[in-house]
């Protein structure tokens, strides 16, 4: 794909949703760093509705701890794995208040080291948050990458080096919720619905669906 087809498909997301943004429900870094390691294989909606009861009594490091890890999974077990989140959580907020004062910290290296923090959950801190330019690549951005050939690779390191390169620097800040709302709604994995499809023109897959 060039660079001018990758430039009118930005575009076109843009001018169909200009401000973009993650439909995980949060009001501080903190909050945001917690659902986002609870949507590890699990969906936003569910995240969401656990989240908006946990909030409520705990949405800052110190709350955390004191709820307590067997406290904290009362609110999150209805969530995928909640048992080994639960745990990274409450190390989680350890970490946060004896090193980082208890703040969300603007540094990759530092949130890679935050127990249940890996490059996909710190590029979206980044990214949402400190509005870096970082792209997460999950499941759907991979799909779409490769899929639309905006930016083929064999791995999800591959694929963001890759995007971060050719994705035009204008849409880099918005790049990464307009995949993943792409991917999510439109670009499925099994049946894309490429007949209702803004870059339907633009993209590359061979096997459309335009029916």
């Amino acid at each position: 794909m060039n660079q001018a087809t990758r430039r009118a498909i930005f575009e076109r997301f843009r001018e169909q949703n200009p401000h973009p943004t993650t439909e995980l429900n949060y009001r501080s870094a903190f909050e945001l760093l917690i659902a986002v390691i609870l949507s590890a294989q699990a969906t936003d909606k569910g995240v969401n509705k656990a989240t908006e009861k946990l909030y409520a009594v705990a949405n800052t490091p110190e709350a955390m701890l004191a709820l307590g890890e067997a406290g904290l999974k009362n609110y999150i077990k209805t969530i995928g794995l909640f048992n080994g989140k639960a745990s990274n959580i409450i190390k989680t907020c350890e970490q946060l208040l004896r090193r980082h004062h208890g703040q969300v910290p603007r540094d990759r290296a530092a949130l890679e080291a935050l127990p249940g923090v890996g490059r996909k959950t710190a590029n979206v801190v980044l990214n949402t948050v400190f509005r870096e330019p970082t792209i997460a690549v999950d499941t759907h951005i991979f799909r779409v990458a490769n899929r639309t050939r905006i930016a083929t690779g064999k791995n999800v390191l591959e694929v963001e080096k890759k995007l971060l390169r050719n994705i035009p620097g204008e849409f880099l800040l918005d790049a990464h919720h307009w995949l993943i709302l792409h991917g999510r709604y439109t670009c499925l994995a099994r049946s894309p619905r490429c007949g209702s499809c803004i870059i339907e023109d633009l993209c590359e897959f061979r096997d459309k669906r335009l029916d």
